[in-house]
């Protein structure tokens, strides 16, 4: 790594910005616990840092898988997924080829069409190569390939002071295998397998000489397995790969409601989005869990699992069934300070790679996360509202406990009412809420805020914790439990807002620090507290005019923090860029206290930044720039894409624009000051279901606010539609 583009920051992990990252496309498959990036051209190119090659358990397992024709690099014709998002398809053509000055062979003679299928912790690749040229010719296609087993975490910038023992190539008949021993002991290998076998097979390099007639064709079958000990892989060809992929999704997609409108734009936008979700749905390492985002988090997270859920449990409940059981399964069961553990607590993530099983790095099981624990309250009790499903209840009830207790107890271990966080061990994050760069939290000269922090975010999610489970309680006959958190919340309330109300800024503070004073700064955490319902009414009309100002409103979105803030950076992580999932909770928070107005405006801010980021997909942030008819939406260039939570951010802004809620427990599906935003005429629901019942839904703009029809319905469900 060259000396310019290392950096330090104290403990924090942190993601390396390489000066070239940015300037690469990357084109990105997944399945359960394996994903691949490449460019354009379906190339692993020499990767470096850069987040491209294939990726296993926290570990790259390819570094380098680039396509020659004659020699040469190909022409790039296209390069898109399938639109399932199943196969990634690229088609190349020869350049010209010049021998003593003269063209020997034209461009575009040659068709070169690649297409690929990540099943299984394996990747196949079928290479169709197909001659348009009036005599027969002989062309050579050669594959390049390298493996270097870079743990996620050397891949985004930490260096290690030793690794483990990396073999070189052995080839075999028909293809190769690169092994690597870990200092965690586990061999981790490719194997790369050829059909037909090539011409000639070298470490590094296999070439295959196809003989071919005018448009005659010839296929390379190339099979790339992550393989690690004592785990076998199943074998099977790539038709019934991309076949068992296809099953899988359809699977996933089936509990969602299909959606059009009158703007194409709009499906193509929502639509990617679902594709995406379901592309990061997973049963391994967690069944049904959702991976956090691709490439630096791509596996199980507590906060970004729970917020994702939520964004998609008024369409689909199914994923917060999942994700409640695997956390749960997770709980934090010890005392221990290195991994930020504690009884009852909610994981923050789970790695599987080398640096962190050997402790080189704190995650193996990690707990530093503040909010997790009560946002694992607040989903079990909405999907309870959203499911009437009292026997999940039950069978977490004791979860529930035990993360009450925590809150009590270890979540505020200084008896002061506040949840705070203060890292115990030496190696873990810094900061423990959703804002967890070293620099996120601040007063408003810009000073850092010393741990412990009590976030206002969190408080109100305590708030709706309490809230939440006093209704379970009630519903399971625990009577006395629902009266005294019923009495707990009402109590949080009172004094949240006399502790964190800032009356000359109109906005809560964004935290205490350890001294008890608040952090007077304007960001967009105050937002939680609309949708957490702990802001009094007589706040919310002021926050919400507070967030809709253009320090904080740039036109793209709402900022993470204010652009008067001392500390505002637009290309910042936390102080000053755009977070979907950030804007999509804040536009639910409108919509709770009546402003839908205000959602659809967020709604429509986002919906123009997608369309013109690339994919159309919402990426993990983008950079917090004043919007412009010079400039499109600036990307933040280590961000996530896909992200779960952003691609789930689609479906909480439709659902708060919309005014929609799911009460399972009285089967009815409510829509409160329903509006449209202006590029939307006519939004159609189908296949909504609440229980065993089902309905379709056409809802319509009009001047004031939005009609709604019930064009179907099945079973016992009420539909209100209130103004």
């Amino acid at each position: 790594m060259p000396p310019s583009e290392r950096i330090s920051i104290g403990t924090d992990y942190y993601l390396l910005a390489s000066a070239i990252t940015a300037r690469r496309p990357r084109i990105v498959l997944n399945h359960r616990d394996t994903f691949a990036i490449f460019d354009d051209a379906g190339d692993v190119p020499v990767a470096g840092v850069e987040p491209y090659g294939i990726f296993h358990r926290g570990t790259r397992f390819l570094t380098r898988f680039e396509l020659r024709l004659n020699d040469g690099l190909p022409v790039l014709l296209s390069s898109a997924p399938s639109e399932d998002g199943c196969a990634l398809v690229t088609y190349l053509a020869n350049a010209d080829e010049r021998s003593g000055g003269e063209i020997v062979l034209e461009r575009d003679t040659i068709a070169v069409e690649r297409s690929k299928v990540l099943c299984d912790a394996t990747l196949h690749e079928r290479v169709r190569v197909t001659s348009y040229a009036s005599t027969p010719l002989a062309v050579v296609v050669s594959l390049l390939f390298e493996a270097d087993f870079a743990d996620e975490f050397e891949v985004r910038g930490l260096e290690r002071p030793r690794r483990g023992t990396l073999s070189p190539p052995v080839v075999e008949e028909a293809g190769l295998h690169i092994r690597y021993e870990g200092l965690d002991g586990v061999v981790r290998q490719t194997r790369v397998l050829f059909s037909p076998p090539p011409a000639r097979l070298e470490p590094g390099r296999a070439a295959f000489v196809l003989s071919l007639v005018p448009r005659g064709e010839a296929t390379i079958d190339v099979t790339i397995r992550c393989e690690t000990d004592p785990v076998g892989l199943s074998v099977c060809s790539r038709d019934e790969a991309l076949g068992r992929l296809r099953e899988e999704r359809r699977r996933w997609l089936a509990g969602l409601p299909t959606f059009s409108s009158s703007n194409e734009h709009f499906d193509a936008w929502l639509g990617q989005s679902l594709r995406d979700l379901v592309m990061l749905r997973t049963d391994a390492p967690a069944p049904g869990y959702v991976q956090a985002g691709i490439p630096w988090f791509a596996t199980v997270f507590g906060r970004d699992g729970i917020v994702t859920a939520l964004e998609t449990l008024a369409f689909d409940p199914s994923l917060a069934a999942d994700v409640l059981r695997t956390l749960a399964s997770l709980q934090g069961q010890h005392d221990d300070p290195g991994r930020d553990e504690e009884p009852g607590k909610i994981l923050h993530e789970l790695r599987l790679g080398e640096m962190a099983a050997t402790g080189e790095v704190p995650f193996a099981r990690y707990y530093g996360s503040v909010d997790a624990t009560p946002l694992f309250l607040v989903l079990l009790a909405a999907y309870a509202q959203r499911t009437a499903d009292l026997a999940l209840v039950e069978e977490l009830w004791p979860a529930a406990e035990a993360a009450l207790g925590w809150i009590e107890g270890y979540g505020d271990r200084d008896g002061d009412g506040w949840v705070e966080y203060a890292r115990r061990g030496t190696a873990g994050l810094l900061h423990q809420g959703w804002k967890d760069s070293h620099d996120a939290i601040s007063h408003g000269d810009g000073r850092l805020a010393e741990p412990p922090i009590a976030l206002v975010e969190v408080q109100a999610y305590v708030y709706a914790a309490l809230e939440g489970l006093a209704e379970l309680a009630r519903r399971t006959g625990r009577n006395v439990l629902a009266e005294r958190w019923q009495q707990r919340a009402r109590e949080l309330r009172t004094r949240f807002d006399r502790t964190f109300w800032l009356p000359d800024d109109g906005i809560y503070a964004l935290a205490l620090d350890r001294d008890k004073r608040p952090c007077r700064v304007v960001s967009s955490n105050a937002g939680h507290a609309l949708w957490a319902g702990i802001a009094e009414p007589m706040r919310a009309r002021t926050l919400i005019d507070r967030l809709f100002r253009q320090d904080l409103f740039c036109g793209w979105g709402i900022r993470t923090l204010s652009s008067a803030a001392a500390r505002f950076n637009p290309m910042s992580y936390h102080n000053g860029s755009i977070w979907p999932h950030d804007n999509a909770i804040i536009a639910a928070g409108c919509a709770r206290y009546g402003a839908t107005e205000r959602a659809a405006l967020l709604l429509d801010a986002l919906f123009y930044a997608g369309l013109q980021l690339e994919d159309r997909r919402l990426p993990e942030l983008f950079c917090g720039f004043e919007r412009c008819a010079e400039h499109r939406p600036v990307p933040y260039p280590v961000a996530c894409k896909p992200q779960a939570w952003a691609t789930a951010s689609v479906l909480l802004l439709l659902q708060a624009t919309l005014g929609l809620e799911v009460d399972a427990w009285q089967r009815r599906i409510t829509l409160t000051r329903p509006v449209l935003p202006a590029w939307l005429e006519r939004l159609d629901i189908r296949g909504l279901r609440v229980g065993d019942a089902r309905t379709d839904l056409a809802i319509y703009r009009r001047r004031l606010g939005a009609a709604v029809e019930v064009t179907d319905r099945e079973g016992d469900l009420e539909i209100v539609v209130r103004r």
